[in-house]
């Protein structure tokens, strides 16, 4: 049974690892806790935007490299290295894709479905979510960091570091992913990448706002 001091503890081992012990893996049986982690995570309408690639080709984490200024100690030395891709125009609320999930993943009757299609195209356009494709990937990416965040989390709890990753120039990335066919034609982009591996040195001391400085009651 997992207590409150576990949850915590996890937390607080969590760190942002710059580079990973190469001689150590993660099992198979835990990176797909982890990885179920993120299948799992919540999304709004619960439309899943997202795919996890799992880069291990090692040439590939080579080409990734020069154009990820945030992971050069993390692609080299990861033994896991994940980009997490978001579904772009195909998140459009009369897109196929929305039709596919209402139909054969949630499994909606037909009218039921029409009805959250109606109600989806009412929340896009009244937030300017569906006023440019921009705005729409922004969106979605957005659900990804949901993922993210439960995976990281997860793997701490199996005392399991990661890195999540962002710094770099994004579209030269995309374009590497697309080039070796990551990205089916374009329909998906990158949201995050995240790095999974086992630490080389315990990090220095986890520094935080105070509780009070970051939470507000309302009662």
């Amino acid at each position: 049974m997992v207590t409150r001091e576990d949850i915590l503890d996890a937390f607080k081992f969590r760190h942002a690892t710059k580079k990973f012990d190469e001689s150590k893996k993660i099992s198979e049986e835990d990176f797909n806790v982890i990885l179920e982690s993120g299948r799992l995570s919540p999304s709004s309408f619960g439309f899943e935007p997202w795919r996890f690639v799992v880069i291990q080709n090692r040439e590939l984490r080579e080409e990734l490299k020069p154009v990820t200024w945030g992971a050069q100690g993390q692609l080299p030395t990861a033994s896991h290295y994940v980009a997490i891709l978001c579904r772009k125009d195909g998140m459009r609320h009369d897109s196929p894709f929305i039709t596919h999930m209402m139909k054969d993943v949630q499994h909606l009757p037909a009218e039921t479905a029409e009805m959250k299609r109606e109600r989806f195209r009412q929340f896009l356009e009244e937030n300017g979510i569906s006023a440019t494709s921009r705005a729409l990937f922004d969106w979605a990416v957005k659900q990804a960091y949901i993922a993210l965040g439960n995976m990281m989390t997860t793997a701490a709890l199996l005392k399991i570091d990661s890195c999540a990753i962002e710094g770099g120039n994004m579209a030269a990335i995309e374009e590497v992913l697309d080039k070796n066919g990551l990205t089916d034609n374009g329909q998906f982009g990158l949201g995050v990448m995240v790095a999974f591996g086992y630490r080389l040195k315990d990090p220095a001391e986890k520094t935080r706002q105070a509780p009070e400085d970051v939470i507000v009651w309302v009662k």
